[in-house]
This record gives C-alpha cells, sequence and structure tokens, in this order.
C-alpha cells in the first residue's frame, strides 16, 4: 500500500490522499464590472480538470480579501456574495469527485496592482485597472514597484476584519478548509519579515511585534471557520537572506505560535519577500524546511517546490518528512498526475465513472 494514497484526517475533515495541489493563480478573472474577482468557466474547468485526475485536495488560488489585495486586476476576489455564488459551482464539483475543496485567503500588499505573469508582471496603474498597493512599511519591493502606502493601525484592525469576512463567505461558498496565505511576499509576509517591516509601534520591531498581525489575521479567522474544519497557514520558511529577513529559526518558533492559535497544517514554501536573493532549487529544494518544523514542532506540515515525479512523492511522505506534498507546475502539466502515481506506486483513487474504460 502507498503511503502517498493513504488519506489524511484533520479535524473531521478526511483528505482520501496525501497528493494535493498547490494554490496557483490564474489571473483570468473580470478585472471590473459586475463579475468582477469572480470564477468563470476557466477556473471551473481548470480545478475539475485536476479533481477528476484524482488530486485529494484542491486549494484554490491566493483570493483577495478585499479588491486592494489582489495580486492582479485579473485576481479571484471573495468580498461579496456575486463571488460566493461563482464558487459554489467549483466547490460542488470538487466535493462530488471526493476531491477536498480549500481557498487561500490572501492580501497582496506592497505587491499587489500588477500586470498578469505572461505580460511581464510590472506594476500597472489606473488605466490599467490598478491601483496605489498598502504594506506596513513605505519600502518598495524592488525599483520597478511604487513606495506603498504604510498602513494606519486603524487600517490593519480593517484588514483583520476583511480577512474575517472573508472566511465567512469561503465558509458560505463550500470550502472544507481555508489557507491564510502568509507567504512570498505578500502583506501578511511583509509584516513578519524585518527586510519589508521597519515600523517602530506594536506591529514592528520584536518578533512578537512583527507576528502580531498574522496572529490576529489567524485568530479572525479560526473564531469563523468551525471548529470540526481544518486551517492552514502558507508560510515563506525563508528570505533566503544572509544577514536580515525572516528565518528558518523563526519558522520553526512561529510554527509552534500557530498551531497554539488553532492553525492545523503548515504549508511551507520559501521566498518572494526580497528582490534578487540567490535560491538554490532543484528537486525537492524545500522539503527539508518543512521537515524540520515537522520534526521540531506538533504541527503536521505539507512540503512543495519541484515536486515532479511519484516515487520522489512517496519517499517525502513514507520517510516522515511531511504529511503531505503539494504539487504546482507538475498538475498544470499534468492534470491526472495522481492517478498516475497511484497505477505506479500500487495506490488507489477515485476515477469518474464515465472515465472507467481508462483504468
Amino acid at each position: 500500500m502507498s503511503t502517498l494514497f493513504e488519506p489524511y484526517t484533520l479535524r473531521d475533515v478526511t483528505v482520501p490522499n496525501r497528493v494535493w495541489m498547490a494554490p496557483m493563480c490564474q489571473y483570468s478573472a473580470a478585472p471590473e464590472g459586475p463579475d468582477t474577482g469572480a470564477p468563470n468557466d476557466w477556473h471551473f474547468a481548470h480545478y475539475a480538470a485536476r479533481a477528476a485526475g484524482g488530486t485529494g485536495l484542491i486549494v484554490v488560488e491566493a483570493t483577495g480579501v478585499s479588491p486592494e489585495g489582489r495580486i492582479s486586476p485579473y485576481d479571484l476576489g471573495i468580498w461579496n456574495d456575486t463571488q460566493v455564488e461563482a464558487f459554489r459551482r467549483i466547490t460542488r464539483f470538487l466535493t462530488a469527485q471526493g476531491t477536498v475543496p480549500a481557498i487561500q485567503l490572501a492580501h497582496a500588499g506592497r505587491k499587489a496592482s500588477t500586470e498578469r505573469t505572461w505580460k511581464g508582471g510590472a506594476p500597472v496603474g489606473p488605466d490599467g485597472h490598478g491601483w496605489q498597493p498598502m504594506a506596513p512599511s513605505p519600502v518598495a519591493f524592488d525599483e520597478r514597484h511604487p513606495v506603498p502606502d504604510e498602513l494606519s493601525v486603524e487600517e490593519i484592525r480593517g484588514i483583520v476584519g476583511q480577512f474575517r469576512a472573508a472566511a465567512r463567505r469561503a465558509l458560505a461558498a463550500g470550502f472544507e478548509i481555508a489557507e491564510v496565505h502568509g507567504a512570498h511576499g505578500y502583506l501578511i509576509n511583509e509584516f513578519l519579515s524585518p527586510h519589508s517591516n521597519r515600523r517602530t509601534d506594536a506591529y514592528g520591531g520584536s518578533y512578537e511585534n512583527r507576528t502580531r498581525f498574522a496572529l490576529e489575521v489567524v485568530d479572525a479567522v479560526r473564531e469563523e471557520w468551525p471548529d470540526d474544519k481544518p486551517l492552514f497557514f502558507r508560510i515563506s520558511a525563508t528570505d533566503w537572506l544572509e544577514d536580515a529577513g525572516w528565518t528558518p529559526d523563526d519558522t520553526v518558533r512561529f510554527a509552534s505560535d500557530l498551531h497554539a492559535h488553532g492553525v492545523d497544517l503548515l504549508d511551507v514554501s520559501t521566498g518572494g519577500n526580497a528582490a534578487g536573493v540567490r535560491i538554490p532549487t532543484g528537486p525537492g529544494y524545500q522539503v527539508h524546511f518543512a521537515t524540520r518544523v515537522r520534526h521540531e514542532t506538533a504541527l503536521p506540515v505539507a512540503a512543495v517546490g519541484m515536486i515532479t515525479d511519484a516515487e520522489q512523492a512517496e519517499k517525502i511522505v513514507a520517510n516522515g518528512e511531511a504529511d503531505a506534498v503539494f504539487l504546482g507546475r507538475e498538475l498544470l502539466r499534468n492534470p491526472s498526475w495522481a492517478r498516475h502515481a497511484a497505477r505506479e506506486l500500487g495506490g488507489e483513487v477515485r476515477v469518474p465513472d464515465p472515465y472507467h474504460r481508462s483504468v
């Protein structure tokens, strides 16, 4: 029996296997009009294909808790009821295929208001449906990005409220798991790291102050999210900076804090908060960060980062390096990766009845 294809239970939610789809932005929602930020036919087809392919858990891409929280004007959002109704079509289908639907709640902070990646990803202004980004401190991400507005304490509290409202809507939309996006240089990550957080008030300076906003967001989401449903947190385990920034030691310490605040699993990635850093990539290059959290804390973890073949994924889970694996680009290349891996490893996945002749 393949460990990768054993079910995994958190709270009262059981995921049928450990092959999970990482959130990956599609930049395909309407940028204006009544359907702004709402999933459309592209999103349905995209997620439905991976569910039909046997993926156990699908985390819908970074979904803005406000219009200003989107990475691009073409991102998904969950700040109104029109978006909720559009998401229900997706969650119903995923659930019917035996896939657990999850959503990543996000605010892009100083990296907001950018063009779609295949058009270069440069910042856009009002003529490109853009807006002025905001951040913990008036420090631009790089020379291309504008200097963001520094958030006031009142504005910080308002964003915490936006995460709370987004969690409430995500539940109404039919999601079983919520993930708070605290990685890749977006707003929560910006508060966590001294590289981007230069504040001198209660939200900056010490470790306790820099983690305050993240924990307030987690508390707000956890209060709205039912006790029987899991809450994830995605983190960048390191800024990949030698002399300053967020470190793996910080991640281990913070994992225990998150667990104490009701987080059920840490989704461990890296980077994204410092421009121009050298990241030593390669197969499974981020897995050891997840493994350290799993071995040094009580918080379950999922690993991500250039996990591409079945045997590699099996070893990560079977050897106790992580409780599950997130696949990103590999699932873009092959929506039925889980089914092919199950065949290779001797595991089982649900196959839709219309596809029975393919087994």
